[in-house]
């Protein structure tokens, strides 16, 4: 019995490659972020208050975005095949 190829698949892919760079950086985002509030190792510290939660919820917002976002082009092209 002959195996299916999957590069003859016409399944398209459930994200764009736009979306999977986005998913990459808000994941970097959200870790360094952690990462800068561990190295800083103060309570009260500037980086660990103020500096730290703003880079995690601008990579947490960024991957509600990258999983948000619909490429309406890619769209119209596989409804006229």
């Amino acid at each position: 019995m002959a195996k299916p190829n999957p590069k003859n698949s016409q399944t398209p892919m459930f994200f764009s490659a736009f979306n999977y760079k986005l998913l990459g950086i808000a994941v970097l985002l959200v870790v360094g972020g952690f990462t800068a509030m561990y190295l800083e190792n103060e309570v009260q510290g500037v980086i660990s208050l103020y500096i730290s939660p703003i880079i995690i919820m601008i990579g947490y917002a960024l991957v509600i975005f990258a999983i948000m976002k619909h490429d309406r082009d890619e769209d119209n092209e596989m409804g006229t095949e």
